[in-house]
């Protein structure tokens, strides 16, 4: 009230000083119905943030971080097709010039810390790592989004729209307000999957496994039959292939030794190792890896080989690999230079199926689905053009940007079948995608979105080339059953998680390598020992300082 009245008593003093200003018409000659046009050039100019019809009056500038994923044979992620769209509507609809920042996808969090320590980062940045986020944050290296937000809700309806408040709030801290990072959506949520070659199966007339026992009996099988089912490389078999990301690779069957009945509370307290590691039961699917491996059932090299590498993928390519579990359609990925294209040049019949034999205590097969939060997107300190940013991730949400982005032209990149699905194309040159969907440039948005569930689904099934829909569909089918997504509890910062991202990665990794190599009568002194480490190293100040956490707000 007070402010409202002193904008009237302004208003009034003004108004009292044009009509002292006004000549008097007697010693003019004017008349009041006719008064002085006031001179052009004393019209307020523009201010150089000022916003008319969405664009800004003077053009900004912003950066933008994209991921180099080093794709052989593909474009420059900062300068190619898709990003002339982008830059091109940015300035055309805001007035915003936008340029791109390539950062290595597999060594993403190491080199966004050094950009943000350097005071070097794009505008605009991405990252699956919240406690990056946070630890700058509490240096004030990161813009606070929450009254940004709110101040220019109006004109970010698009990225609203898409996200809806569950994403945008996610992290919002209860106590303080503050909101580091927003959370993109992911539009489909299966995760993992277990694969098995069809073809092997069916040449030693073995059904598809659907018990930890059968798929235990299948490799053995393939391990017994390397000659008949490799021939003169029967040598290189590989009966069940993981990576140096034990914790990713093998996952579905760790969490089926995860007691059926374990608390959401206890989910989320000891869940802060986007791996797993240290829910109960965890350790009992490791010790079976130990002995797979031990009986020489798992590809004996695979810690040796780190982030980015294409060994093991080779491997699959060349047909070596009897089984792997990876991302719920990895097989199928990558067109003609995809596993499936590779496997189905040695024969019509070689290809990976999925398949579902880990059932839990209770008989379920339970699996880990990604919730619908995604990648972190967050503003540094060093931004100086926060609203141009906001503009920047309206502008990529709105359906028509982010629909082509994801399927590009038609005849190009897709065609579109008689029922309306949308069938994808392997582009080469300048209009290849150098990740799936254009994920790394749609941002705010993770997997294909049509606008009509129906559409997309019959569109995803066809949405790799070269590949018979029903791998698609049952692999779909198969990575939805049984799962779950732990509940998600927003109880503020847990300080005792910055910074330590990185470390207990590498720590978790170096645990299940070594607790998986180490003779089979030696897995507890390994396991016990270097799992302490990982406690002691910051993992239990993590265990406790959630624990309290949850305690104070929710019980």
């Amino acid at each position: 009230m007070k402010r409202t009245i002193s904008i009237g008593l302004v208003c009034i003093m003004l108004m009292a000083l044009l009509v002292a200003c006004v000549p008097d018409s007697s010693k003019t000659g004017q008349t009041a119905a006719e008064p002085t046009k006031a001179p052009a050039q004393t019209q307020k100019p523009q201010d150089d943030a000022e916003i008319v019809d969405g664009k800004f009056v003077k053009t900004r500038k912003i950066t933008v971080e994209i991921y180099d994923r080093g794709n052989d044979g593909g474009s420059k992620p900062e300068d190619n097709f898709y990003t002339d769209f982008i830059k091109e509507g940015m300035l055309r609809d805001h007035n915003v010039e936008v340029t791109f920042v390539p950062v290595p996808r597999w060594t993403e969090t190491d080199v966004l810390n050094n950009l943000l320590a350097a005071s070097d980062a794009p505008d605009i940045c991405v990252t699956y790592s919240y406690p990056t986020i946070q630890a700058y944050a509490n240096m004030g290296g990161v813009i606070d989004l929450a009254p940004l937000l709110e101040e220019n809700k109006p004109m970010l309806s698009n990225l609203w729209d898409l996200l809806g408040d569950y994403n945008i709030y996610y992290n919002k801290d209860p106590e303080t307000g503050t909101i580091w990072a927003i959370e993109a959506i992911r539009a489909q949520i299966p995760r993992i999957n277990t694969f098995v070659r069809e073809d092997w199966l069916k040449k030693l007339n073995i059904p598809e496994p659907t018990t930890l026992e059968e798929f235990e009996n299948m490799l053995y099988a393939f391990q017994k039959n390397a000659e008949l089912l490799l021939g003169s490389d029967a040598d290189k078999m590989v009966p069940f292939s993981t990576s140096f990301d034990v914790g990713w690779a093998c996952n579905n069957l760790l969490v089926s030794f995860v007691p059926d009945n374990t608390s959401e509370k206890d989910l989320y307290v000891y869940g802060f190792d986007d791996r797993q590691l240290l829910w109960p039961g965890y350790k009992e699917g490791v010790r079976k890896l130990n002995e797979w491996y031990n009986a020489k059932l798992i590809w004996q090299d695979f810690p040796l080989y780190k982030e980015g590498d294409t060994t093991e993928g080779n491997m699959c390519k060349a047909g070596y690999v009897g089984a792997i579990i990876q991302n719920w359609d990895n097989p199928y990925r990558d067109g003609d230079e995809g596993i499936h294209a590779n496997l189905q040049r040695i024969s019509p019949d070689a290809a990976y199926i999925a398949v579902d034999p880990f059932p839990n205590d209770a008989g379920k097969y339970k699996k880990l689905l990604y919730s619908s939060v995604d990648r972190k997107v967050f503003f540094p300190a060093t931004n100086k053009e926060p609203i141009a940013s906001l503009m920047y991730l309206d502008w990529i949400s709105t359906f028509e940007n982010r629909k082509f982005l994801q399927i590009g032209e038609e005849g190009v990149t897709h065609e579109v079948m008689p029922d309306g699905a949308i069938k994808l194309i392997a582009a080469t040159g300048d209009k290849i995608m150098n990740s799936g969907n254009n994920i790394d440039y749609t941002i705010t948005i993770n997997g294909l979105e049509l606008g009509d569930p129906d559409l997309t689904a019959r569109s995803l099934a066809l949405g790799y080339a070269g590949v018979d829909a029903r791998f698609i569909q049952k692999s779909f089918e198969i990575a939805n059953r049984d799962g779950f997504v732990p509940q998600n509890f927003n109880v503020g910062e847990i300080k005792a998680e910055e910074g330590m991202g990185q470390v207990l990665k590498d720590k978790r990794d170096i645990l299940l390598a070594q607790a998986i190599i180490c003779p089979t009568d030696q897995f507890d002194e390994v396991w016990d020992e270097l799992f302490q480490d990982y406690l002691n190293s910051g993992g239990q100040a993590i265990i406790d300082e959630r624990l309290a956490a949850y305690e104070k707000f929710y019980e």
